[in-house]
């Protein structure tokens, strides 16, 4: 165990971010953009409105749950509409986080939003062109009693704006009829048809002789941040194998002379855009993309450098994050040498996490597999394997004996009960590795807390490790990761493997 060596700024513990202050600022704002466009507005509502991890990540303070906080207080005025892309039924896209399918995360989403008060107005099928997958799940949204509505592939789109906006275009589309003056349209993923939802939905709406508007809610790039602040950097590292790239806003710059920051894609699609609400009511209400936005964020931003140090931090995993996914095969080098440009740019090296260093260190001395983890008071802890302890579960009980004073040559758990696992993975599991993994560890040391005082003064340490980072010299099994995602530790790798095996389960 050490200490963090001299000069490491560290921001675990430190608050950047007022969430009270952001819930109560953007709940004003969507109320004004409101009655801006006469009582009823379509608003994009891009990136993850339960649990915002990478937001609470790069913006200390903020909560997982605030996009959704944020508008259970506006539960009377709102509808949720979710938009799901037929092609991705129909290939079973998996929600990487989650690991279920789109259209079984469209259901999750739905049982979600009720459970907090919030009223779903219904299901948008979009791209659809008679996949027989789509129409499976419509019948089975039927059957369960949700309302769905398809919404068709048009020629041309985006560009050819005479034929999107006339009969044969968004007039083919379902008219979802909508009761609220708040219609959040949200999704599974990117990709989903947001935007073209809700201008299709303008378009019939205006046909219907109803007022409407159309905002984006999207809480990165923080348009009122530097384009080359750490926090929009993160960004770009979390949407590397999208190939999204921060930009200054030309349209904004030249309607106002003011510098904002927005990302290419909606920088491109602008004038498309404008041409488009030109066409249905005759007028575009935005000069830019950045009008089109509502997000507060960036003004409730109290400690700027917590923020960027917490940034810096989140780039070096996506970093990490990637090498595995390279060693993996699962992404290429472009995405890699993005993320290289990226650190660069944002001053970010391996050594700023005192993890990465130790685990190193450790690793080297032993000649094994090891790992380490930075305490929410600084110290440094490691772990490493053993003929009974895998590297993660070795790391995981000596930091929990370290947060609960607890000697690290102390035994919590016996090798009268390690052994009799162990036995069972090979004998009956069909395992080939005896070495507990940091589940089976936390098992072991539940059953040893029944009899050990000191087991159980370490199992109730659990949470203070909420928020830690920990490294590993090795790339670690799936069920170690989700474990420590589970317990809110933040965990990265170096990236190869224990063994030389050609297959990695």
């Amino acid at each position: 165990m050490c200490k963090m060596k001299m000069g490491c700024f560290y921001t675990m513990g430190q608050i950047g971010f007022d969430n009270d202050k952001y819930l109560a600022m953007q709940s004003a704002h969507i109320r004004e953009r409101i009655s801006k466009f006469g009582g009823k507005l379509y608003l994009e509502f891009g990136g993850k409105l339960f649990d915002d991890f990478h937001a609470s990540r790069v913006l200390p303070g903020f909560q997982p749950d605030s996009k959704i906080r944020m508008l259970q207080q506006l539960r009377d005025d709102a509808e949720i509409v979710i938009a799901v892309n037929a092609n991705d039924i129909e290939k079973n896209k998996v929600r990487g986080d989650l690991g279920i399918t789109y259209d079984d995360d469209c259901l999750r989403l739905i049982d979600a939003f009720r459970s907090l008060g919030l009223y779903v107005g219904g299901v948008c099928i979009t791209q659809y062109a008679g996949q027989n997958a789509a129409d499976a799940f419509i019948k089975r949204l039927n059957t369960l009693g949700v309302r769905n509505y398809r919404h068709y592939p048009i020629a041309g789109y985006p560009s050819d704006v005479a034929h999107i906006v006339s009969d044969e275009g968004f007039g083919r589309n379902d008219y979802i009829e909508t009761t609220h003056s708040l219609i959040v349209v949200t999704a599974p993923g990117p990709g989903s048809g947001k935007m073209a939802t809700c201008l299709s939905q303008l378009y019939h709406e205006h046909k219907h002789g109803v007022s409407a508007g159309y905002a984006k809610f999207e809480t990165f790039p923080i348009w009122n941040l530097p384009l080359k602040h750490p926090v929009n950097l993160a960004y770009e590292a979390a949407t590397a194998d999208l190939d999204d790239v921060n930009m200054i806003d030309p349209f904004h710059l030249e309607a106002y002379g003011e510098t904002t920051v927005n990302y290419n894609r909606d920088v491109e699609i602008f004038p498309v855009l404008r041409a488009i609400f030109e066409r249905i009511s005759g007028k575009c209400p935005y000069q830019s993309p950045t009008d089109m936005g509502v997000n507060m964020a960036g003004n409730c931003i109290i400690n700027d450098e917590v923020c960027r140090q917490a940034s810096r931090m989140e780039i070096l995993r996506r970093y990490y994050a990637a090498q595995v996914d390279v060693a993996r095969g699962i992404a290429d080098a472009c995405q890699l040498r993005k993320l290289e440009l990226v650190m660069q740019q944002a001053d970010v090296t391996p050594d700023l996490c005192p993890a990465v260093v130790a685990a190193r260190q450790k690793a080297e001395e032993t000649g094994a597999p090891a790992g380490a983890m930075v305490l929410p008071d600084g110290r440094v802890v490691t772990g490493k394997t053993s003929s009974l302890l895998g590297a993660s579960a070795a790391l995981l009980l000596n930091s929990l004996k370290a947060m609960a004073g607890i000697r690290s040559d102390m035994n919590l758990i016996s090798n009268q009960v390690i052994e009799p696992i162990s036995a069972l993975k090979i004998q009956s599991l069909g395992h080939h590795n005896p070495r507990l993994h940091s589940d089976e560890v936390l098992i072991a040391l539940a059953i040893s807390a029944l009899t050990n005082p000191l087991a159980d003064m370490a199992r109730e340490q659990l949470g203070s490790l909420r928020g830690c980072d920990a490294h590993f010299s090795v790339i670690i099994s799936e069920e170690d990761i989700k474990l420590y995602k589970r317990l809110g530790i933040h965990v990265s790798c170096e990236p190869k493997y224990e063994s030389k095996r050609l297959y990695h389960k």
